[in-house]
């Protein structure tokens, strides 16, 4: 009786997990999305097969989790595709991955140009910031990068990896340490 007390509350409980796994800012694992897809393609673990990004129906959630490990395995420009393909593909957090991802390729100033939109529309976006504050680190702007830091632990998000990740890049003067 007692689990089923519990079974029942969780199931009613808001989730609070989704939320953490939706937007967890960590570096990802990779999956078959970087190590069996094609650019542009997207593990199914339904389908047991790599699908075209824009067609797999997949939602926003999972295309950004999707891009956010592709561009961090340093496949980009697949990246980009699977950013793209996602419904709010102008919202913050996809601005964010497609920042990321085009200033890794070399498209610098576009992908700060992308970081600024994805904080205008959403300040405490903390991945935003810390990806913005290692790019200033890679330039050397030391200065920049600090007040990104400053507004990340400003808005709660001290201790955060956003935060520890940037740390990390100041101290050891590199914009990409995980």
């Amino acid at each position: 009786m007692r689990r089923l007390s519990l079974a029942a509350a969780l199931a009613l409980a808001p989730l609070p997990a989704l939320a953490v796994l939706d937007d967890d800012p960590a570096p990802p694992a990779p999956t078959p999305t970087t190590t069996t897809c094609a650019d542009g393609f997207v593990w199914d673990a339904g389908k047991g097969r790599c699908v075209a990004a824009e067609e797999s129906g997949f939602s926003d959630d999972a295309l950004f989790r999707a891009a956010r490990e592709l561009a961090h395995a340093g496949r980009y420009e697949s990246a980009i595709r699977v950013a793209s393909a996602m419904a709010e593909a102008g919202g913050d957090r996809a601005l964010t991955v497609l920042g990321f991802a085009h200033r890794k390729a070399g498209r610098v100033a576009l992908g700060m140009g992308l970081y600024a939109r994805a904080i205008a529309l959403n300040p405490d976006n903390l991945l935003a910031r810390s990806y913005k504050g290692m790019a200033h680190v890679e330039a050397g702007e030391m200065e920049l990068a600090r007040a990104e830091l400053a507004e990340i632990e400003a808005r709660g998000g001290a201790g955060t990896w956003p935060a520890e990740a940037l740390s990390a890049a100041l101290r050891r003067g590199a914009g990409f340490v995980y």
